[in-house]
């Protein structure tokens, strides 16, 4: 399996709480080329897969998670 077409972004928002710095929210922007007929499987992973995430669990309630696909046509 070969990820040459796929790259993350992820970039956390900060806040300050009671003098401390704190994770409040990340966004995750997938950038994926594939074929157009791969695009509405690759859409419901991108919807779900948060639920099998260990991290996404782990910070679930604490911190917001968005996720958002940057789809290229191959």
């Amino acid at each position: 399996m070969s990820f040459d077409n796929l790259h993350a972004q992820t970039v956390g928002e900060i806040e300050v709480e009671r003098k401390v710095l704190v994770i409040k929210r990340i966004k995750q922007t997938f950038h994926l080329t594939a074929a157009e007929s791969d695009r509405e499987t690759i859409e419901r992973v991108l919807e779900v897969y948060a639920d099998s995430c260990p991290v996404a669990a782990s910070v679930k309630g604490s911190i917001e998670i968005s996720s958002e696909l940057d789809f290229t046509a191959a």
